[in-house]
C-alpha cells in the first residue's frame, strides 16, 4: 500500500476513495472499506482513503479532545489488510480547517487527488465551520459520482466510534468487542521503567502511551508478539497512584510463566476482561498483595475463556 502523507505532493490519478477518521476502524469503518474494495474492482480503479492526522478534534480542542482508539499505524495497517491501495494522510491544520467546503471538493478531492467515486458516512462533515456534509458534497461534485454509507447497527446500538470509547470507559469489554468486530488492542515498543515490579516480583513490559487512554484499570490480557502464540497475563493501565504523583499513564504488563528481555521488542496488548479500577494503597505491601490477588483473578479469568 502507498502511503502518502500530506496534499502538496499528491498526484491525481483516477482513484475510488472513502474519506473519514477511521478511529478504531469498527465495524462501521469496516464495512465502508469493504464497499470500498468492491466499487473499486467494479470500477477498474484503485481503491484509496483519505483520513486525517491529527484528528480534527485534538486540533481544534486538544485538552478535550477524545482518547485515540488507534495510532496512525494501527489504522494503516488495516487499510492494507482490507486492500486499500493508496492512503492519502492529510495534516489537519489551520490551512484545512478553514477550506470552505465547495474548495474541498473541487480542489482536494477531485483536482488533487482525482477522485472519481467517493464513499462517506451519512454523518460526514467537512469544511470550514463544518458545513458541508453529504448533500453539499453531491451537489457541488462536477467529475466524481457520490455514495453515502449507511449506519451500521449492531444489536440496535449505532456504531461508533464515541459508542466504543463509552464501553472502554465503562469497563464494559464485550460491549466494545461487539462494536469493533475484535477485541479492543494496545500496541507499543518495551521500554525501560523504574524496575519496581520486578522488585516485588512481577516483573513487567511497559508500553509508554503517547495519547490519551480510553480505558484505564487492572485486566485479564493476552500478549501478542512474543512468540507463535499469544501469552497470557495480566495488565495496569494508569498513573500508578501508590508509586506516583502526576505521572503519566503507562501500561504495564504482566506476563505469565516468561522471562525474557525484550526491550524494544513490538507487542500487542489484546484486553480481555476488567478486573478493577485503579486504587491506591498504604505501601508496597499492600499494593504486592494486592498484585498477587489480581494475577490470581486475571489467570482464572483466561483459562475460563
Amino acid at each position: 500500500m502507498l502511503v502518502q502523507r500530506g496534499l502538496s505532493g499528491a498526484t491525481a490519478r483516477p482513484v475510488a476513495l472513502t474519506i473519514g477518521n477511521f478511529d478504531g476502524v469498527h465495524r462501521g469503518h469496516q464495512a465502508m472499506l469493504n464497499r470500498l474494495i468492491e466499487a473499486a474492482d467494479d470500477l477498474d480503479l484503485p481503491p484509496a482513503v483519505l483520513t486525517f492526522d491529527p484528528h480534527p478534534r485534538e486540533y481544534f480542542s486538544p485538552e478535550s479532545a477524545p482518547p485515540r482508539l488507534s495510532i496512525l499505524r494501527a489504522k494503516l495497517d488495516a487499510f492494507r489488510a482490507f486492500g486499500v491501495a493508496v492512503t492519502y494522510v492529510a495534516r489537519f491544520d489551520a490551512r484545512l480547517a478553514s477550506l470552505e467546503p465547495e474548495a474541498f471538493v473541487t480542489d482536494v478531492l477531485e483536482r488533487t487527488l482525482g477522485a472519481q467515486w467517493v464513499l462517506v458516512g451519512d454523518d460526514f462533515r467537512f469544511g470550514r465551520k463544518r458545513r458541508g456534509d453529504l448533500a453539499l458534497l453531491r451537489s457541488t461534485a462536477r467529475t466524481m459520482s457520490v455514495e453515502g454509507m449507511a449506519t451500521v447497527l449492531v444489536d440496535g446500538e449505532r456504531v461508533s466510534s464515541t459508542a466504543v470509547r463509552e464501553a472502554l470507559a465503562a469497563g464494559d469489554l464485550d460491549r466494545a468487542t461487539a462494536l469493533l468486530g475484535r477485541p479492543y488492542t494496545l500496541s507499543g515498543r518495551v521500554a525501560h521503567g523504574e524496575k519496581l515490579g520486578r522488585s516485588l516480583g512481577f516483573p513487567t513490559a511497559n508500553i509508554p502511551l503517547r495519547h490519551k487512554a480510553a480505558l484505564a484499570g487492572i485486566f485479564a490480557v493476552r500478549v501478542h508478539g512474543l512468540g507463535p502464540a499469544p501469552r497470557a497475563g495480566a495488565a495496569s493501565l494508569g498513573v500508578r497512584p501508590t508509586v506516583a504523583q502526576g505521572a503519566r499513564p503507562v501500561l504495564e504488563v504482566f506476563v505469565f510463566d516468561f522471562d525474557q528481555t525484550i526491550y524494544g521488542k513490538r507487542i500487542t496488548v489484546e484486553f480481555v476482561q476488567k478486573l478493577r479500577d485503579e486504587a491506591r494503597y498504604p505501601d508496597l505491601d499492600a499494593l504486592t498483595r494486592q498484585i498477587e490477588a489480581d494475577v490470581a483473578q486475571a489467570r482464572a479469568v483466561l483459562a475460563s475463556r
